[in-house]
């Protein structure tokens, strides 16, 4: 539950676009006594009038500031800990979404932009980093064995609060307006500080029961920020092959309800559900997925199949119209595979001492590239509120064929990961039986080496022994 408030809070724009960037049409006037009042009046008292420029900097300057503080968070997380790292994110998280909730009083005002703009900035410093001590609070708990599972069960509950995000935030602000649905966001940002403390407190409690608590504080002294120059190759290509894949899914997620709608002529409501499905597929599917995944390994060659089969999607979104629904499912499963197969592989090929910092690494250039994807969708569709329809889908044809060029992207970054894993022993694609069988044969080689170790020194002793030579010698026993 760590991070099910920042989820649901994340998203939030997405679903209340139309919110964000509307202007209240409406007039009280009809001089004529007749029905002469404006035919697109919407009544919208909350919109806030945003244009989509302004709109995708909510989402850009989430991802520039993931890019910045995420490498030093999870750094610091190494050094200081994972239970210093809880409360301090979940408090940035806190103070992020109260702040973007206070934004909208400012409606009308030149300060309305600033504020909303410094509560995604403190809320994004928070929410990526409290991901990462969530994801190395799990990979410490869970080495070695269900490790795919725990992690897409973690996920799992985030992305319930995507989809609950999907599916009531659109009501709430309907029947109780955008300031008590910003609000109801921070609230459930304050559930997420309440699970830090009680976290923190089972995490203290169990290290001390194993008595790892003296080797981690030893490990994290000798840690060093030029550690990071000494990561292997198959960390950074997984790490491009998460930036690739994300940048297709999270810009298309933050444009989605406006774009089915506009496209496909959904209200507004049945627009956000059929955008969400992708968190939908995603909650249920993700740790039954991870525990096959641990099962049968083949981790390199699912993240390099799942960029293959996410072609087509993008393709159906920019040159038919087949119902956005089979697209939306489409995407949720094949990116339920790529967080399956892609997020537990870094702590394969990094050390458990490294993993905060590699962890903030991976995200820092996943927001990067996601900020700069979100910024290019926006840039595409510029002003769209005052072009004509026709025009508007010749736009979002760009913007799908874009995020398509990133998906392509993805798979050569997966091709050469697989053909670098191979060559260095295939640690991502072994099954969990191969792994054992190698555990075996390694016990036993390392036996039968203390077997030989051991005869040889009693011959050496015994009379007539193989080591009668060695000491007679000269000075061989000194």
């Amino acid at each position: 539950m760590l991070t099910f408030g920042s989820y649901f809070c994340f998203d939030m724009p997405s679903v209340l676009q139309d919110v964000f960037t509307e202007v209240n049409n409406c007039t009280n006037s009809n001089s004529s006594g007749s029905n002469s009042s404006e035919i697109s009046c919407n009544n919208c008292t909350d919109c806030l009038g945003m244009s989509d420029a302004d709109y995708n900097l909510l989402y850009a300057i989430y991802a520039w500031t993931n890019a910045v503080v995420v490498i030093a968070a999870g750094f610091l997380i190494d050094k200081l800990g994972n239970r210093v790292g809880v409360f301090l994110f979940s408090t940035l998280c806190l103070l992020g979404s109260s702040t973007f909730a206070a934004g909208a009083f400012l409606k009308g005002t030149s300060y309305l932009l600033p504020i909303m703009l410094f509560g995604r900035l403190l809320f994004g410093s928070g929410n990526g980093s409290l991901t990462i001590v969530q994801s190395r609070v799990t990979a410490y708990w869970f080495r070695d064995k269900e490790l795919a599972m725990a992690f897409g069960i973690t996920l799992a509950f985030s992305r319930l609060g995507s989809v609950l995000n999907f599916f009531l935030t659109q009501q709430f602000e309907e029947k109780y307006g955008l300031i008590w649905t910003l609000w109801g966001g921070a609230m459930l940002c304050a559930l997420g500080f309440i699970s830090a403390i009680i976290l923190s407190i089972l995490d203290k409690v169990g290290v001390q029961q194993l008595g790892d608590d003296g080797t981690l504080k030893s490990e994290s002294k000798k840690l060093k920020l030029s550690d990071i120059t000494r990561f292997c190759l198959p960390f950074w290509l997984v790490v491009l092959s998460i930036m690739f894949f994300y940048n297709g899914v999270f810009p298309f997620v933050a444009d989605a309800s406006k774009f089915i709608t506009t496209k496909y002529g959904f209200d507004k409501k049945p627009s956000s559900y059929i955008a969400g499905a992708i968190y939908d597929v995603s909650m249920v599917f993700s740790p039954f997925l991870g525990g096959i995944i641990d099962v049968f390994g083949k981790r390199g060659y699912i993240a390099m199949a799942t960029a293959v089969l996410t072609i087509p999607v993008f393709g159906l979104l920019a040159f038919s119209y087949v119902h956005p629904l089979v697209c939306t499912l489409w995407l949720g499963i094949t990116y339920s595979f790529a967080a399956a197969s892609m997020w537990p592989s870094i702590p394969l090929v990094v050390s458990q001492s490294t993993l905060g910092t590699a962890m903030g690494l991976t995200t820092s250039i996943q927001m990067i590239g996601i900020g700069i994807s979100n910024v290019v969708v926006g840039q595409i569709l510029g002003q769209e509120d005052h072009t004509d329809s026709e025009t508007k889908l010749h736009r979002w044809k760009f913007v799908m064929i874009f995020l398509l060029g990133n998906t392509i992207c993805c798979i050569v970054a997966t091709f050469f990961l697989n053909v670098v894993d191979k060559r260095r022993g295939g640690i991502l694609n072994i099954s969990r039986r191969d792994k054992l069988e190698a555990q075996k044969k390694n016990m036993v080689e390392n036996s039968q080496k203390d077997s030989d170790n051991f005869n040889g020194e009693e011959d050496l002793l015994l009379p007539g022994g193989s080591g009668r030579k060695y000491l007679q010698d000269g000075n061989a026993l000194n």
